[in-house]
């Protein structure tokens, strides 16, 4: 289970990873974050920012994507 929902649906991309950007750093390492996004580019972009950023991409459903927090 996620330990936070980011609903970014309707949203294009780039800006679901703009919003998972600036949420994550005021959780808490090991936190959780479901980004729930509709946008096609973001299956792409999301695990692609965490390989940039050092996060752990944990898994990707229909529509949405869970990011741990690992620094």
């Amino acid at each position: 289970m996620p330990d936070e929902v980011l609903d970014c649906r309707g949203q294009r991309c780039p800006l679901p990873v703009i919003n998972l950007a600036r949420r994550l750093p005021e959780l808490p390492v090991g936190a959780v974050v479901r980004v729930l996004a509709d946008d096609p580019a973001a299956a792409v972009d999301i695990p692609a920012w965490c390989r940039m950023r050092g996060q752990e991409f944990v898994a990707a459903h229909p529509d949405a994507y869970d990011v741990r927090r690992t620094s």
